[in-house]
């Protein structure tokens, strides 16, 4: 499914590009097992399900593929979830929460029935891993050292935390926005791409964009990052947040605009949500999951002498528990975009719904 297994029964091969060939799939074996194991997730997938390369990143010989996986109706007027993962390629457990979810999809879709119902209503496009390049060099940035979520062309209005609100100093610094005169990476390239061709015209379209990083406790966060105004949207973010804790009122999650934590330069998801927007009567809601590491690191000390125990989840039991315990979420998430109309405010609750969040969110800012 890859460049690497592009050959043909009737393609001549070299014995050095047949060595070549066998030492890049032991890389990827070693590197990149998330890549492996979505490969034979969608080789094994049933034929309602479809899968792309939307675009190819180079590192080195390889050429690492953006998979779309794509499941659902294919009406053009039916709501839409989007689920994205791997944009920070250190944040590894970001794709693998995705791909849990998506290999449990795939399995209930020989049995379960109400499942295939619902797809009948809603659109599900999955991208499990958008840096393919900077989770195969365990890092961070993409392979240029650009920061996949600081790259978008939108300023941050006010001033944002030196470094970590990103930066045009150095690629050999964390955060790096990357040069705007060459435009976003060929990573957020490629997930525009599927956005403006996607999205546009529904009457409601959710993207879950899966991350981890430092904190006690798991968040959503919703745009602004680069203001601390609200969303025009914000109302019908309330309604998706009221109906979540009425439907499980035991949950662990925090839900937040990204500014009240610290204000970016070229957030993608600030970018996409205005774009779509703009010009698009129905509703977009781009949410991002921020799983907190502390937690992980607390029980486990010596994570922090680790690179990649600072943002995954690395004893084995734990690992699982992270894997499963998002699982309702990213099922509630389908399950409300089907059912949009039940719940999204109508104008009278609109004007409500945006006084309770301007009050619970933005009292100190407004």
């Amino acid at each position: 499914m890859t460049e690497l297994r592009d050959l043909t029964p009737h393609t001549v091969i070299s014995h050095e590009q047949s060595r070549r060939g066998r030492r890049q799939r032991r890389q990827l074996r070693t590197f990149l097992p998330e890549m492996v194991t979505l490969e034979r997730t969608l080789a094994e997938a049933p034929v309602a399900v479809t899968s792309s390369v939307v675009d190819r990143v180079a590192l080195g010989d390889l050429k690492l593929p953006i998979y779309r996986v794509d499941i659902g109706t294919g009406k053009p007027e039916a709501p839409a979830v989007l689920l994205v993962g791997g944009v920070h390629g250190l944040e590894r457990i970001g794709t693998q929460v995705v791909m849990a979810w998506l290999g449990a999809l795939l399995k209930r879709l020989a049995w379960d029935e109400q499942l295939t119902a619902l797809l009948e209503k809603v659109h599900l496009t999955v991208l499990p891993i958008l840096n393919p390049g900077g989770m195969y060099l365990n890092q961070r940035s993409n392979p240029g050292g650009v920061d996949l979520m600081r790259n978008a062309p939108i300023t941050a209005q006010d001033r944002s935390a030196f470094l970590l609100g990103g930066q045009r100093l150095s690629r050999r610094l964390p955060w790096y926005t990357g040069d705007p005169g060459q435009g976003m990476e060929v990573e957020n390239r490629a997930l525009e791409a599927v956005i403006r061709e996607l999205l546009p015209g529904r009457p409601f379209s959710v993207a879950l964009d899966c991350h981890s990083g430092f904190g006690w406790q798991d968040q959503i966060w919703f745009p602004y990052a680069y203001r601390r105004r609200p969303m025009r949207r914000i109302a019908a973010v309330m309604a998706l947040k009221l109906i979540w804790e009425q439907t499980y009122p035991n949950h662990d999650y925090r839900f937040e605009p990204q500014s009240r934590h610290y204000l970016t330069h070229g957030d993608l998801w600030d970018y996409f949500y205005k774009q779509i927007n703009r010009d698009n009567a129905g509703v977009f809601l781009p949410l991002t999951l921020e799983m907190g590491s502390w937690r992980w690191i607390r029980k486990r000390p010596r994570q922090l002498f680790r690179l990649d125990g600072l943002f995954n989840p690395l004893v084995p039991h734990r690992h699982k528990r992270v894997l499963r315990t998002h699982l309702t979420w990213i099922d509630f998430l389908l399950n409300a975009a089907a059912s949009h109309r039940n719940w999204l405010p109508d104008a009278e609750q609109e004007s409500m719904l945006r006084e309770a969040a301007i009050s619970h969110w933005y009292r100190d800012t407004i």
